[in-house]
């Protein structure tokens, strides 16, 4: 008699695969990134600044899941480049919010440029119909994090 072999998932491959995916994708922006104080970090501060959504400091910070002491010296950084300004929040003087400069608009375009070429790169296994609905899906399953982790610039009651 043949025993039955019950196949056990992989339950590793996920994990692997998004691992894979993502160092890659990692490596190849931080070549991008280098001319921007922060690199990686600052670039997404400029892209969120960019957004109009979230200006307000602290709540980039947290959108962001860096600590409010890293974001202020990064904000202070990208000010010396003449990249982001910092004003104070009408919604709350305490706070400051970070508006680009027309510098940092500019070259948040350039390097945007530059990683949209990687991404097109790391993309290239998947045909032109399967990107998009890759990115949706991605982008669904962010979505749908716990709600600690939610995005405090689209949150009711939000700083923004």
């Amino acid at each position: 008699m043949v025993e039955a072999v019950q196949e056990v998932p992989d339950t590793g491959e996920l994990g692997r695969s998004l691992g894979t995916v993502l160092r890659a994708y990692l490596r190849s922006v931080h070549e991008q990134v280098d001319d921007l104080p922060g690199g990686p970090r600052g670039f997404q501060v400029l892209s969120v600044a960019a957004g109009g959504a979230c200006h307000n400091q602290a709540t980039i910070a947290q959108l962001l899941g860096l600590d409010r002491t890293v974001m202020t010296y990064l904000v202070d950084d990208l000010v010396k480049r003449d990249l982001v300004e910092r004003r104070p929040d009408p919604a709350d003087r305490r706070a400051r919010q970070v508006l680009l400069t027309e510098a940092g608009r500019r070259l948040l375009a350039e390097v945007s440029a530059r990683i949209a070429e990687v991404e097109d790169q790391l993309l290239a296994p998947l045909d032109d119909a399967e990107r998009p609905l890759f990115r949706d899906m991605i982008g669904r399953i962010a979505r749908a994090r716990p709600a600690d982790d939610a995005d405090p610039c689209t949150e009711p009651g939000s700083a923004c």
